[in-house]
């Protein structure tokens, strides 16, 4: 092979590598929209459709599961938890807006890793760039509405109205076994379409956390570079990327092997860990905007309004959880 020929293989090789998790993640969220086609077209029942009619003119908040299982139910309603907080890190990585100034999340394995820490850029606020800062900031919530607003609605109330057409009223046990005896139900009424559930939601769980794998390694990679080793030429960005990921796969083997394996006790930690991440993030945000940014693109008016009361609806929750769990005692 001629050494331009391998250097430009080696090239593609590298770039795929880093793309993998994103494509996966990508198949993903194709699959669950298929799923949710099926759903509406043949599995609901004409009774779990006025389901979402039903739920805006007589709401109700189910206070018989108890705090923490509300708390982590509102945590991952969407993408909660650190997810939110990750989506910067991949605009960086991806180049777009200021994340053309940073440096890349490069694997040490396959490609040559940045030593930069990622502390930002500030670009003067004249009217040119305050004029470009507002066009990215329309695109970036046209996204956000688009991909997290209308899909996390949508993918919600359709799983919802298939649960409720097929496990509502029956004994079923609390936990994740529902989910074998929903796919039956569907099997029965379909004859196949409990299987193609079983088959998405498998892959969705394991693409879920190769995504968690992924971001947690991004967060704590970014806060201990730019944090504690700024100064460090031997620990880049990229190194402390995969040494996070190998811990975290350690320790989730570690959970396992020592008898924590009931998914849904998991799930209920993870998601009231993730409830209280919100709680103290939330506050943060808001000082950041307050102090930290620039007054012409910091959040102000309704935006920050609404950023205060996140943060005080998820303090109340994770208030709740506490002496919930004081009283449990």
């Amino acid at each position: 092979m001629l050494p331009r020929q391998h250097r430009n293989l080696r090239h593609s090789w590298r770039r795929a590598r880093q793309q993998w998790v994103e494509r996966i993640e990508f198949v993903k969220i194709g699959a669950v929209l298929v799923l949710l086609a099926g759903a509406l077209a043949v599995a609901l029942t004409a009774g779990a459709r006025g389901g979402p009619a039903q739920a805006v003119t007589a709401p109700a908040v189910p206070l018989e599961l108890g705090a923490a299982q509300i708390l982590g139910a509102l945590a991952f309603a969407g993408a909660g938890g650190a997810q939110n907080l990750v989506q910067s890190n991949w605009i960086r990585d991806k180049g777009l807006g200021m994340g053309a100034r940073m440096p890349k999340l490069v694997s040490p394995v396959t490609g040559r890793p940045e030593a930069a820490p990622a502390t930002g850029y500030r670009f003067p606020p004249d009217e040119p760039n305050l004029a470009r800062w507002r066009g990215w900031w329309r695109v970036a919530n046209t996204e956000q509405l688009v991909s997290f607003v209308l899909i996390t609605v949508v993918t919600i109330t359709v799983m919802s109205m298939l649960a409720h057409a097929t496990v509502f009223g029956r004994e079923v046990a609390n936990d994740v076994t529902f989910l074998h005896v929903e796919g039956e139900v569907l099997n029965r009424r379909t004859g196949w379409f409990g299987t193609f559930f079983w088959i998405i939601g498998a892959y969705s769980l394991f693409a879920a956390a190769l995504g968690i794998l992924d971001y947690m390694g991004r967060l704590v990679s970014d806060s201990l570079k730019v944090t504690y080793l700024a100064a460090s030429t031997r620990w880049s960005e990229s190194a402390l990327y995969v040494a996070v990921v190998w811990a975290l796969i350690a320790i989730g083997g570690v959970v396992l092997l020592a008898g924590f394996d009931q998914p849904l006790a998991l799930l209920i930690v993870s998601a009231v860990v993730g409830g209280f991440m919100m709680f103290l993030y939330s506050g943060l945000l808001v000082i950041l905007n307050r102090r930290a940014l620039p007054r012409e693109i910091g959040l102000r008016g309704y935006r920050l309004v609404v950023m205060g009361l996140i943060f005080l609806f998820f303090a109340f929750f994770a208030a709740l959880t506490i002496i919930d769990r004081i009283r449990g005692l």
